[in-house]
């Protein structure tokens, strides 16, 4: 039995969680769907969350300005 620990924190930022990983996977050229993206590669998924990662973290420097 899998243990999903991928939760998001608040309810109400799922949508644009959804959209902001939409854009980070078209920013990579990678063909992200809604739903269940098991067709993915780990090199392609693994993309998406660092270019994920570094758009948050661009963000919080700017905000540190």
């Amino acid at each position: 039995m899998s243990n999903n620990n991928n939760r998001i924190n608040v309810p109400q930022a799922k949508e644009a969680m959804n959209q902001f990983k939409m854009q980070a996977a078209q920013e990579v050229g990678v063909n992200l769907q809604n739903g269940y993206n098991g067709h993915l590669t780990s090199r392609e998924a693994g993309s998406v969350g660092g270019q994920m990662v570094k758009k948050m973290i661009e963000a919080y420097e700017q905000n540190m300005q």
